[in-house]
């Protein structure tokens, strides 16, 4: 299974959260037909852009508990204070990623940042 984890500020466009994940794939050499799946945490629930980018994607949206994101920080590459801060953990895209990615899950690097959105790209390391 593959994940683009998504993070956000607030009132990002479903458009310029597609064009995050896509600028995530492209660096990574993969086609947006690679994804299982959008991820992103309790906090971002009514973000109504991530969404629409998965309805627009035809992938489902899955939304990652605190809990499940708190297990697999320890995991992530990037690190941002504000993250931290409001939805505590270091990087909602990564995060969001490897959990619903599931277990033995890996990033394939550091989240991209394109604008006000971050996108991170997780490979599940087999069955949960």
């Amino acid at each position: 299974m593959m994940v683009a984890g998504i993070g956000s500020r607030k009132g990002v466009t479903a458009s310029d959260v597609r064009a995050a994940i896509e600028t995530a794939l492209e660096a990574h050499g993969l086609a947006m037909t690679a994804l299982s799946a959008l991820a992103t945490s309790e906090i971002k629930r009514d973000e109504e852009a991530i969404f629409l980018a998965g309805r627009d994607l035809a992938l489902p949206v899955i939304v990652v508990a605190d809990e499940a994101l708190h297990v697999v920080s320890a995991d992530i590459i990037s690190r941002s204070e504000v993250s931290q801060a409001h939805a505590g953990t270091p990087s909602v895209s990564e995060a969001s990623a490897l959990a619903a990615a599931g277990k033995g899950a890996k990033l394939l690097g550091p989240r991209t940042v394109l604008g006000a959105v971050t996108c991170a790209i997780a490979l599940g390391g087999g069955t949960e």
